[in-house]
C-alpha cells in the first residue's frame, strides 16, 4: 500500500516489541513525539498523515508488541525505534535486514541500535520473545543461520571472539 498524506509518504508496516508493559496511549505518544505526527488506535479514520498504532501485550521479556500502520516510508524505522527507545526509557526491539529468524535490532533505552538474538516462542496471545543477547558471530543462531555478518548491524566481538582483520 503506497500512499501520500499530508506530503507524508506512508507504504510500510513496523512490527516491534518493547521490554515491560507499556501503557498504549504512552507507546502513541512516543511514536507521536518522535515523528511529529499524530498516531491514533485502529479505529476510524484520523486527520490526514496520522499514523496507526495498535499496542498489545503477550508474555516474555518483551511483552509490549507494537503494530505501526502507515509508517513513513520516508524515514529510517530503526532512527524512530531508536527515538521511541529513549522517550519511552526501555528497550525497543525491531527487525534487522537478514534472513536470519532469530536475529533482531535493539534499540536501547540511551538510543543506542545493536544486533542481537532473541529465543521465540508461539503462544495463543502471540509471539513471546525471550533471552536477548548480544550477536557476537560465535552465537548458535549466527551459525545456524546465514547473513549476521552481511548486515549493516555486525556482530559485536568478544574477547573470545575479535572482530575478522
Amino acid at each position: 500500500m503506497m500512499g501520500m498524506a499530508d506530503g507524508f509518504l506512508a507504504d510500510d508496516l513496523w512490527n516491534w516489541c518493547a521490554a515491560g508493559r507499556i501503557d498504549p496511549g504512552r507507546v502513541r505518544g512516543a511514536l507521536a513525539g518522535a515523528l511529529e505526527r499524530p498516531v491514533l488506535d485502529l479505529g476510524p479514520p484520523g486527520p490526514a498523515g496520522a499514523l496507526l498504532c495498535d499496542v498489545y501485550h503477550v508474555g516474555g521479556d518483551l511483552p509490549t508488541v507494537i503494530d505501526v500502520y502507515l509508517a513513513p516510508s520516508d524515514v529510517a524505522e530503526e532512527t524512530v525505534a531508536s527515538a521511541v527507545a529513549v522517550r519511552l526509557g526501555v528497550a525497543v526491539l525491531l527487525p534487522d535486514d537478514t534472513l536470519n529468524p532469530s536475529r533482531y535490532v535493539l534499540a536501547e533505552p540511551d538510543g543506542t541500535l545493536r544486533a542481537v538474538h532473541v529465543d521465540e516462542r508461539e503462544t495463543d496471545d502471540g509471539v513471546e520473545r525471550r533471552h536477548v543477547r548480544p550477536c557476537t558471530g560465535a552465537d548458535p543462531a549466527c551459525v545456524l543461520a546465514d547473513g549476521c555478518g552481511r548486515s549493516r548491524f555486525k556482530p559485536t566481538p568478544t574477547p573470545e571472539r575479535p572482530a575478522a582483520a
